[in-house]
């Protein structure tokens, strides 16, 4: 009898104890932590513009410092070297062709421009409502992030209208053209004039317990060129001219605020639950006696245009490593981010998974497509089709647009700079990637 009452009361325990037990797997599910997500985007800076690629003379201590914790792609490309389409491509995960922000400003047949560049004009956004009204049909990486209860948060350059446009829950940038509304707006504060706004945007997601994917795209190195005077003086003597040396400053001064966003993370104990992205949005050459730009970098189909060190890193998730060799896309972020937080990857991206190296032994090249500056159709205003390759580059001009340029192609490799066209000589070379771009491009 005696076994029996203890036996009753061990079911007893038992039972009560497996009632006040909580559901172990229900409660994991709840405690999933899912990453903040930074992207960090330069603007306007050449791939050898940077103390880790090999500048002698340009100082980017925080860059090259989150190079050295990331899974570094030297070798990364965007599909265009034009900012607005640049920026759309980034952030959608798909070329400008697919989703149409072709180039910074939309002109149609009979538009009178009266000597005046066409982002002047009356008429300029009233032209630009439809590449806005079609982009917000479009999923961005904000909008795929919604479904994990992500806050995401916009500062700096934005062309596409108002900061909801790509999905995002706050912003700067209202996008009002009747309030000087083009490329950023209010957002072109940010960096240039402190940090603040986007502090509190990490405070508030940190407030509201929720992981946040931040935009920071601040207008820099990008002109006007107007560095602190400490930062001017110290490359004067460096520079051969003072507009190079403004430049080379402005450099360092995107770096600095760089260094600012990342340690204010640490600060709030967020480094290692954190995903940091680089990338730049297109190239830039200063030329020595003029504040302008060196026509072989932006919106030129050459690598001082569309060439950008990409970097991916999570602390204690991704090795560290600089990757020399593989040819990266600024299409690859989307998906590769995606993929890192357990989101399902939608079929229609145009990039892959970069860190999946199944993924990197299957991509046969890396594609771009530059257009006019003043766009309308792809047809009307495409100028060059690129090819990328290890280790041969092919540049194929629209015969339309460009009737007097020649197909070039380069060992990008060998001849980083693009001095040697060696098209004349490798025609079996130029026909086969040729027949690859032909073959992927589809509008």
């Amino acid at each position: 009898m005696k076994k029996l009452i203890v036996i009753a009361g061990l079911v007893l325990v038992c039972l009560i104890s497996c009632k006040e037990q909580p559901d172990k797997t229900s409660d994991k599910k709840a405690q999933i932590q899912y990453p903040n997500i930074v992207f960090i985007l330069s603007d306007d800076q050449a791939w050898t513009d940077y103390g880790f690629m090999g500048h002698e003379h340009i100082e980017t201590p925080n860059i090259d410092k989150l190079a050295r914790e990331s899974r570094t792609f030297t070798r990364g490309y965007v599909p265009t070297s034009l900012c607005s389409p640049s920026l759309a491509s980034i952030i959608t995960g798909v070329y400008p062709r697919n989703h149409m922000v072709l180039a910074n400003d939309r002109v149609l047949p009979g538009d009178e421009k009266n000597g005046k560049p066409a982002w002047t004009q009356s008429w300029r956004a009233k032209n630009y409502e439809p590449v806005i009204e079609n982009f917000k049909k479009l999923n961005t990486l904000p909008d795929f992030l919604k479904e994990k209860g992500y806050l995401s948060f916009q500062t700096g350059k934005w062309w596409i209208g108002n900061y909801e446009n790509g999905g995002f829950d706050y912003g700067m940038t209202h996008g009002n053209p009747n309030k000087g509304g083009r490329h950023g707006d209010y957002g072109l504060e940010i960096g240039r004039k402190g940090m603040d706004t986007l502090y509190s945007y990490i405070d508030l997601a940190l407030e509201k317990k929720k992981p946040f994917f931040m935009w920071y795209a601040p207008f820099l190195p990008h002109a006007p060129h107007n560095p602190p005077e400490a930062l001017l003086q110290k490359y004067l003597p460096k520079a051969p001219s003072e507009y190079v040396a403004k430049y080379w400053a402005m450099c360092e001064w995107f770096d600095q605020t760089c260094g600012d966003l990342i340690n204010y993370i640490d600060e709030k104990g967020e480094t290692e639950n954190t995903i940091f992205v680089y990338v730049c949005d297109n190239g830039w050459v200063q030329n020595e006696n003029n504040s302008t730009y060196d026509p072989v970098s932006k919106r030129s189909p050459y690598d001082l245009g569309m060439r950008t060190p990409i970097m991916y890193k999570w602390k204690g998730k991704i090795t560290p490593e600089i990757d020399a060799q593989n040819l990266v896309s600024s299409l690859d972020m989307v998906p590769t981010v995606l993929d890192l937080i357990g989101l399902e990857r939608p079929d229609d991206l145009d990039g892959i998974n970069v860190l999946n190296e199944a993924e990197q032994n299957k991509r046969e090249a890396v594609y771009g497509e530059i257009y006019e500056h003043d766009f309308n159709t792809v047809e009307e205003s495409l100028n060059y089709r690129i090819v990328m390759t290890n280790p041969y580059k092919l540049i194929l001009p629209n015969p339309e647009n460009k009737p007097n340029e020649k197909v070039q192609l380069f060992n990008i490799y060998e001849d980083p700079l693009e001095e040697n066209n060696l098209a004349p000589n490798n025609k079996e070379v130029v026909s086969e990637l040729q027949q690859i771009l032909e073959e992927t491009w589809v509008n």
